[in-house]
């Protein structure tokens, strides 16, 4: 059924999922094809034409960081600390 819809994150995958065991593939594919658009049609709108409304699904968030965001934050903090510690023209813009 992926092929079908756009699938973006986690939680349109579990959505796609509940959708399938509550309406079926071919109830699915139906809706698809009422949505009459020339790309796949997003989750929200197959949902629309179905009359479902899909349940809330928590996505659990990571413990820590990861490596790669803990680099681009320190990035970000030593662009944010040399821009607020440049002297200031008389337009009250850094230079």
């Amino acid at each position: 059924m992926e092929h079908l819809v756009r699938l973006y994150n986690e939680r349109d995958r579990r959505t796609l999922d509940w959708l399938r065991r509550h309406v079926g593939d071919a109830a699915i594919a139906l809706a698809v094809e009422r949505c009459a658009t020339p790309r796949k049609p997003y989750l929200s709108a197959v949902c629309r034409h179905l009359g479902v409304k899909t349940p809330e699904f928590s996505i659990p968030r990571r413990e820590a960081p990861s490596p790669v965001a803990e680099q681009s934050l320190a990035t970000i903090r030593s662009i944010l600390t040399v821009r607020t510690s440049a002297p200031l023209t008389t337009l009250g813009v850094a230079r």
